[in-house]
């Protein structure tokens, strides 16, 4: 079951995708809050 799921191209994908989506969001959260730091 476990050996299917990771040789199916498709989980790699939605992996990747979700792996970039959370990556993003947490650039742009370290972006925010350095900006804002640098205002005080």
């Amino acid at each position: 079951m476990l050996i299917s799921m990771f040789n199916d191209p498709v989980v790699w994908g939605s992996l990747l995708g979700i792996g970039l989506i959370i990556a993003l969001m947490a650039y742009y959260t370290y972006l925010i809050i350095h900006n804002t730091r640098e205002d005080e």
